[in-house]
């Protein structure tokens, strides 16, 4: 089978996860994958995979779990430590029908033990880790059964007490029920969860293959994304579908980071943009381990244009570019656009691109107060396509809330450009008055002070927007420098700094803003 037999099989039949694997390797399974760590549920299986083997381990896990008494249409939490044995048990939960529900390993064990409740009594499948994490959260009267991946605990089936066991048949689910669910990150409150079918996840493949059609030949793929997110279900597709090698990581310390690319030379990276953020100082690394890079490609947020630059420079292949993409877990990649080394530093870190061809999404601004949005009266950003998530569980009400016909509003708050460049200025829940875009005042200042690792703009207590500030090693901030850098910018309050390491983040590693501002509300209330 050719991969472009098998992605028009999934455009056909929709994507599911539970049987990409076989196909995959139906395509070739001699396509490498290697990851830089053990996994946690089959340790012994090593580092360095092949597609072929991966099919295997999936069945494997499958028959395990059938073992374990996990039925078709029975929903299966997995939340367990940050390891890519989460998407491989992902797989092995929709290859028998059930329906994976993909929560972060770093939702506290309150907003797990919600989220177990709103599922209704869901299998649970985790570690011994995250058991004593729970251990005040009533997880028996929470869940139909729990798993744990291996090892041994009261109450709980180990997958390890069912090696051996028979492996059963595929079942294939409907194209429009649910598939997977994953959740959003979570920044302005509980989680909700998103639903995912399998057209929905195929069709939001449209955009990237149609970029990935142009690459002359496969290149490897250094994939840095939460393993529970939707994006993770695309990469794979896309990488292994493409017969493009995989270099599956879960660490993000700069010097492991280094060591992994110069060894295995990655020609492609997707990564979070706070990852390529705090990957900025491999730029000035002599080893140079972005020199085999020609594409970086990154989703979730917008990314500073300094950040991209710096990569972009260090790269020392011909023609090299970034490929940034505007979307969220509820409609997929909405925009997207390319920056090349020559240009990246002068972006306007607010463009987050254009419309992409081939039955990709249609993207509309709307109008908040009734007259034409503008740049200067930016209005809701709604995006419309088959690849919208089909609901939010257990909350139709709230799903219903942001759905306009075949319209989508994101939440964000933006305009076009007269070119059709759609400019995303914030969330509407982090306006701040006085102030056009945070996010615009970060990009601004980011790129004039490179001692700054991060800058969030918060509303404080009396409406006024505070800088929120992080440095390289957590370094004193030079106010002279601070005071040049925002002199266009009155509207500020003083900065307070913080380490970065204290800034509360989502799985996606997005800063939480509602939960920031609340801190430095507490922290100034107590100065007074």
């Amino acid at each position: 089978m050719k991969g472009s037999v098998a992605y028009r099989s999934i455009q056909k039949r929709g994507l599911h996860i539970g049987l990409l694997p076989a196909m995959a390797a139906a395509v070739n399974g001699a396509t490498p994958i290697t990851l830089d760590h053990d996994l946690d549920v089959l340790p012994e299986a090593g580092r360095n995979l092949t597609v072929s083997r991966l099919a295997d381990l999936v069945d494997d896990l499958a028959a395990r779990l059938w073992a374990a008494g996990v039925r078709p249409d029975e929903h299966i939490v997995v939340h367990k430590k940050a390891n890519a044995d989460v998407w491989v048990l992902a797989c092995a939960a929709s290859r028998i029908g059930a329906i994976p529900v993909m929560l972060s390993p770093g939702l506290d064990a309150k907003t797990v033990g919600a989220l177990l409740e709103r599922v209704g009594r869901p299998n649970l499948l985790t570690d011994e880790h995250k058991l004593d994490v729970l251990a005040e959260v009533p997880v028996a009267e929470l869940t139909r059964r729990v798993i744990i991946v291996s090892g041994e605990r009261p109450g709980a089936q180990s997958l390890g007490k069912f090696a051996g066991a028979p492996r059963v048949q595929p079942v294939v689910r409907p194209i429009d029920e649910a598939a997977v669910i994953t959740h959003t990150s979570g920044t302005t409150g509980l989680p909700k969860l998103v639903v995912h079918t399998p057209r929905t996840q195929g069709i939001r493949l449209k955009p990237q293959w149609r970029l990935l059609s142009l690459m002359r030949e496969p290149e490897t793929v250094a994939v840095h994304i939460s393993f529970v997110h939707s994006r993770m279900v695309a990469a794979m597709a896309l990488a292994l579908l493409r017969e493009m090698p995989v270099l599956l990581m879960n660490e993000s310390d700069p010097d492991t980071v280094a060591d992994l690319f110069l060894h295995n030379r990655p020609g492609f990276i997707e990564a979070l943009p706070n990852s390529l953020m705090e990957w900025e100082s491999l730029a000035e690394d002599p080893r140079k381990p972005f020199a085999s890079v020609k594409y970086f490609s990154s989703t979730f947020d917008a990314i500073h244009p300094g950040t991209m630059s710096r990569l972009l420079k260090s790269s020392e292949r011909r023609g090299a570019f970034f490929f940034q993409i505007y979307g969220q877990s509820e409609v997929g990649p909405a925009v997207g656009r390319a920056y090349f080394r020559g240009s990246a530093h002068k972006a306007n870190g607010r463009c987050v691109g254009w419309q992409m061809p081939g039955g990709a999404a249609k993207v509309r601004v709307v109008s908040r107060d009734g007259k034409q949005p503008a740049e200067k009266n930016p209005g809701f950003i709604e995006v419309a396509w088959p690849g919208l998530a089909k609901t939010y569980f257990a909350e139709q009400d709230r799903y219903d809330t942001n759905r306009f016909g075949d319209w989508w509003r994101t939440g964000d708050v933006g305009y076009f450009t007269r070119f059709g460049c759609l400019h995303m200025l914030d969330r509407e829940v982090d306006m701040i008055p006085g102030v056009r875009s945070s996010l615009e005042v970060e990009d601004l200042v980011l790129s004039k002070l490179p001692e700054l690792s991060e800058l969030v703009v918060i509303q404080g207590p009396a409406a006024e927007a505070i800088p929120v500030i992080c440095t390289r090693d957590d370094q004193p901030l030079d106010p002279e420098r601070w005071r040049g850098a925002v002199a266009g910018f009155p509207q500020l309050a003083a900065p307070v700094q913080i380490p970065q390491a204290e800034l509360p983040r989502t799985a996606t590693l997005k800063v939480q803003r509602l939960a920031l501002a609340d801190r430095i509300k507490d922290q100034l209330k107590n100065r007074t």
